[in-house]
């Protein structure tokens, strides 16, 4: 399937740029913001897997891995803000 390999190709693209901005971040924050995009992105490539597999355990995976990923970036927010 071509589809798949332009999804992948833009999605090694994205986190090569998250990639970037982890480890070149001026602040803290925006290493925290590069890593709530990879978390993304992966979630992402988890559906791609699921529906290229046709394999629906990958969704719930997938929305798993969000919520505990959205959870993390939140904990760790509020711990650089101090309210933790």
């Amino acid at each position: 399937m071509i589809g798949i390999n332009v999804y992948l190709a833009l999605i090694a693209i994205a986190t090569l740029l998250s990639m970037y901005r982890v480890f070149r971040g001026p602040t803290t924050v925006d290493r925290l913001v590069a890593v709530d995009i990879m978390t993304t992105i992966t979630t992402g490539l988890m559906v791609l897997f699921a529906l290229y597999y046709k394999r629906m355990i990958f969704l719930d995976v997938a929305l798993v891995y969000a919520i505990l990923a959205f959870g993390g970036v939140i904990a760790f927010a509020r711990y650089l803000e101090g309210g933790l």
